[in-house]
């Protein structure tokens, strides 16, 4: 079987580290927040070229504490994406806020900035991008409209750590980045995790705060707050992965490179990289017109995948009460039924990746 993910073997690779990491976090009795937590945090803005960084418990978390942080409550409107995971429009729905979408882009599947300025109401208060598959939004044309409307821009980079725009690491580029480190991400704690990182320094003391059940210190309660906390113990687990995170993002990417050219001929379209862009591909999608009957025959072959997305947020039954019918997002519900994410880790061999390949030619007939 070619698993879809291997953590095990990622875990194997670095298993002396990471024993030594947790072994000494438990010596430690630090099992919330504490020492571990606070130097991640700290060596984690930096490489992300941010000024500060503040780590959650999930990634939800960083993106519903973002958004309260810089104001965004009952009444407000964020625009965004529907082709998305689902955690970027529970994010804004726990704010009391309301999700305003714009379809994506059909290249890059991330949000198409020429729609944008059209959504905005009185009531816009931010747009919240989504770095999708680990390439990132196009920023500039986010960050001229915000400028103009007075909009925040919060980045949801869940899926893009260490991924690059013209140059920049995403979640510095706008006011606030958003970070998960669910396991299956390209930088994953073993457990739950999440990083908020900012260049402002009263949006971080916020977020501080409304982690920690609002606490400016200890039971002196500023804000009605959460228990966001991050673990000790994945503080140190993440200290560790962080240091391997740029040789495993060149392997992604050289993997990247060979399936575009294995899959040349083949009948699917492969991922775009865009001219500002530093992909990382934290999902290799493929897109085909015939996208059930290729997963299917991949099943068979032992070859695990994923789609990512099948049904976009518009047409959620949860969301419903937005208003949004079929075809309000043709780019968006073409694309959910139509990619297909193939195995995508740092470990993939090159016989592995031939054999998807091969496979996918095997159902998939060739170009002419």
């Amino acid at each position: 079987m070619i698993p879809f993910v291997d953590l095990k073997s990622q875990y194997l690779s670095i298993k002396d580290e990471i024993d030594t990491a947790v072994f000494k976090a438990l010596e430690s009795t630090q099992f919330v927040l504490g020492s571990e937590v606070v130097a991640l945090e700290s060596e984690f803005y930096d490489y992300c070229g941010a000024d500060y960084g503040i780590a959650v418990n999930t990634g939800t978390s960083a993106l519903h504490l973002a958004l309260l942080a810089a104001g965004i409550g009952p009444g407000d409107e964020v625009i965004t994406t529907p082709f998305t995971f689902v955690a970027t429009v529970a994010a804004i729905y726990y704010t009391g806020a309301t999700a305003v979408f714009v379809d994506i882009d059909p290249i890059s599947y991330t949000i198409d900035v020429t729609q944008i300025e059209a959504a905005i109401t009185p009531r816009t208060k931010a747009i919240l991008p989504v770095h999708l598959y680990g390439q990132p939004a196009d920023m500039d044309p986010i960050l001229e409209i915000a400028q103009r409307y007075h909009l925040t821009v919060i980045e949801d980079a869940a899926q893009a750590h260490r991924a690059e725009y013209k140059g920049r690491r995403v979640g510095s580029i706008g006011d606030l980045g958003c970070f998960s480190f669910y396991p299956g991400k390209n930088l994953g704690a073993y457990g739950e995790g999440g990083m908020v990182v900012t260049n402002n320094p009263e949006y971080a003391h916020t977020i501080q705060m409304l982690r920690d059940w609002g606490q400016e210190r200890r039971y002196h309660h500023v804000l009605k707050g959460y228990n966001y906390r991050m673990d000790g113990l994945q503080g140190a687990i993440l200290r560790v992965k962080l240091r391997h995170l740029d040789a495993w993002t060149k392997a992604r990417r050289a993997i990247a490179t060979e399936y575009d050219k294995l899959l040349t001929k083949a009948d699917v379209i492969t991922p775009t990289v865009m001219p500002y862009s530093h992909h990382v591909y934290h999902i290799y999608a493929v897109r085909s017109t015939e996208r059930d009957l290729l997963q299917q025959h991949l099943h068979e072959q032992g070859i695990q995948t994923g789609i990512h997305y099948p049904i976009p947020v518009h047409l959620q039954p949860a969301y419903a009460d937005l208003g949004y019918k079929p075809g309000d997002f043709p780019n968006s519900e073409l694309a959910a039924k139509e990619v297909l994410s193939l195995p995508m880790f740092a470990e993939l061999s090159s016989v592995q990746i031939k054999a998807v390949s091969v496979a996918v030619f095997e159902r998939i007939p060739c170009l002419n």
